[in-house]
């Protein structure tokens, strides 16, 4: 049986890549090649919540600036 609190205090950080596409990340854990901190901390919920915030468009980067064109 699994602990219902299992994660609950597990900490997050917000990480980007570079066509701004957001992603959460296990705080203890080396960043993934290609993608780097967003500058965000916090539970899971926090993390999530940050990223809804910031996220408002989330095509790539690269398909923003080629409708932009």
């Amino acid at each position: 049986m699994q602990d219902a609190s299992a994660g609950v205090d597990e900490r997050f950080v917000v990480v980007v890549n570079d066509e701004e596409q957001y992603s959460l990340w296990a705080e203890q854990r080396e960043l993934p090649a290609g993608w780097r901190a967003a500058g965000f901390a916090g539970t899971k919920a926090e993390c999530l919540a940050h990223v809804e915030e910031v996220w408002t468009d989330q095509r790539p980067l690269s398909v923003r600036q080629n409708a932009a064109a």
